[in-house]
C-alpha cells in the first residue's frame, strides 16, 4: 500500500521524536484511507491478503534483523512456531 504522492503523515514514518511516533494503528488507518481515495471509485479486491502481505514482509525483516537471522528467536518473538516462519519468509522471498 504504497502511496505515490508522498502525503504519508511525518509521524508514522519517523523514528526521530518518539513523542511523534503515532501508533501503528493510526498510521494503518492513515494508509487504508488514503488508499480507498486512490481508489477514485474503482474497486478494490483482496484488501485483506495484501494488507497482511504489506503488513508480514516488513514484520518478518524487523524481526530477523534484531536476532541478527536467529529464526528460532525470530519466531519466539513473533510467537509462531518456526516452521510457520521459515514458510512465512520463503513467500515473501527473505
Amino acid at each position: 500500500m504504497t502511496d505515490s504522492s508522498n502525503s504519508k503523515p511525518d509521524q508514522c514514518f519517523s523514528l526521530a521524536d518518539a513523542e511523534k511516533h503515532a501508533p501503528l494503528s493510526e498510521c494503518v488507518e492513515t494508509a487504508l484511507k488514503d488508499y480507498f481515495k486512490q481508489l477514485d471509485g474503482h474497486s478494490a479486491a483482496n484488501l485483506y491478503d495484501m494488507l497482511l502481505a504489506e503488513v508480514e514482509a516488513p514484520l518478518f525483516k524487523a524481526t530477523l534483523d534484531h536476532t541478527n537471522g536467529n529464526q528460532s528467536r525470530a519466531a519466539e518473538i513473533l510467537g509462531l512456531n518456526r516452521g510457520t516462519l521459515r514458510k512465512k519468509l520463503k513467500t515473501y522471498d527473505l
